[in-house]
């Protein structure tokens, strides 16, 4: 009895010119020159009047590579009746209901997290690295690119120095001090006071001090830290300059502010006589 050959085989070759035009279509392929199979000659002279692309945009051609045509930026929208499309390295995310016109999405960037470019700038992605470059002067191939992940390292830069502040003893005060920096700053608190030979001296606190705490914490931003002292109760010797130092691998930096302290054992009110006192 003879054996039946697998048709497979066999139909393989006469169906591959029905199915590589529509898989080629769905891949984002294109045939030789460049072009999708079902794209056509290019004609120039039917496309729509060029325009340039507002901000943020990126000059481009059509899926047939003959017309121009602007493709969103991260940040812009896409998706809707125009069917916008996004720059390379984007994706078009939607967004929440309500919040743009149905169908319309959110150029967003495939690689998520910021990076340190080479010219020492901070970018939120990939892609907004490669938009600078790509309108950025070049005098050289590969000027701008990624020099690592994260944001690039700077010494501490104060934001919010500490305010002078004034109390009357057995009082409770605080001063604080935002700083930001990469990577994070260890910040410390110092009082100004002298020596007995009256020579600079600065002393870590909180010390021995029963009567101050210290405590920072990150924020509120990114890369930024929050450092606070608080006195309480408030006292006489508690009066002087108090600085706030925040240091990391990079550099430091200092800012200061002053505590003034009015001692109400000088104030008191004189004692009135007694009844009995007049007799």
């Amino acid at each position: 009895m003879a054996r039946r050959r697998p048709l497979g085989p066999l139909l393989l070759p006469l169906l591959l010119p029905l199915l590589l035009p529509p898989l080629a279509r769905g891949l984002g392929l294109r045939a030789a020159g460049g072009r999708l199979p079902a794209c056509g000659p290019c004609r120039p002279e039917r496309c729509p009047a060029p325009a340039s692309c507002p901000a943020p945009g990126i000059a481009a051609r059509d899926e047939c590579g003959c017309c121009a045509r602007c493709l969103g930026a991260e940040g812009a929208s896409c998706g809707g009746r125009a069917g916008a499309r996004c720059g390379p390295g984007l994706v078009c995310a939607s967004r929440a209901a309500g919040a743009a016109p149905e169908g319309t999405g959110l150029c967003v960037c495939a690689q998520r997290g910021a990076v340190c470019g080479s010219d020492g700038r901070s970018y939120p992605s990939i892609c907004a690295l490669r938009l600078r470059a790509r309108h950025a002067p070049r005098p050289h191939p590969g000027h701008l690119h990624k020099a690592r992940d994260g944001p690039c390292e700077f010494a501490p830069v104060v934001i919010i120095p500490p305010r002078s502040v004034h109390n009357v003893t057995g009082a409770q005060v605080y001063l604080s001090c935002e700083v930001r920096a990469v990577p994070t700053p260890v910040i410390m608190w110092r009082k100004v006071t002298q020596s007995p030979e009256g020579t600079r001296v600065l002393e870590d606190l909180p010390g021995d001090h029963v009567n101050i705490a210290v405590q920072v914490r990150g924020g509120p931003s990114d890369h930024e830290a929050t450092a606070w002292i608080l006195i309480n109760p408030l006292r006489k010797e508690d009066e002087g300059v108090y600085l706030c130092h925040s240091a990391n691998a990079v550099g430091e930096a200092e800012t200061q502010g002053t505590v003034t302290v009015i001692d109400l054992s000088k104030y008191n009110a004189p004692r009135l006589p007694a009844p009995d006192d007049r007799m």
